[in-house]
């Protein structure tokens, strides 16, 4: 019999709107390893700014799971569904994960865009603290940047980088 840590995966989950962090806090409650990347943005009310964390990925939360837990997290509060294909949980690949890990604790300009994106070309950037990470070189507003596409759901990350950093993936 396989070992319950060899079928644990990443999937995508998608919550109701806003309520990604109660859905996170639920999650963690029940002990499943949870995965909310938030972002710091600075919001403007009539009498004052403030930093806050905001959802990378609005309305979306990564769980590690195997697939005994697969109910626990879907009867969770807040939790609409699994990101799906062909009416079964896609799992996002681990690299990916930890791609996005790797970008939210570095201080460069990143952006999540929802829907399609012209692929780009195929580059790994190989100099300063992102190396390792592989995307795809696009132009976007004027800029060069490089998108990571995050598989099954409509989302990419986009990331600002000096082009010095990056080479073409052959």
């Amino acid at each position: 019999m396989k070992e319950s840590k060899d079928l644990e995966r990443w999937y995508a989950v998608y919550t109701k709107p806003r309520n990604e962090k109660k859905v996170y806090a639920r999650l963690v409650e029940k002990g499943i390893e949870t995965f909310l990347p938030l972002q710091k943005k600075l919001k403007q009310w009539s009498d004052r700014k403030k930093l806050v964390d905001e959802p990378l990925f609005r309305s979306y939360i990564f769980v590690y799971i195997d697939p005994k837990r697969y109910y626990d997290v879907l009867n969770t509060q807040g939790v609409v569904r699994y990101i799906t294909f062909e009416g079964k949980a896609v799992s996002i690949p681990d690299r990916q994960i930890d791609q996005i890990k790797q970008l939210l604790v570095q201080d460069i300009e990143l952006e999540a865009v929802d829907g399609q994106i012209e692929p780009g070309t195929r580059v790994e950037v190989r100099f300063g603290s992102l190396q390792g990470i592989e995307g795809e070189m696009v132009e976007h507003a004027g800029k060069k940047k490089v998108v990571i596409r995050i598989d099954h759901i409509s989302h990419s990350l986009m990331v600002t980088l000096p082009t010095e950093y990056v080479v073409v993936k052959k």
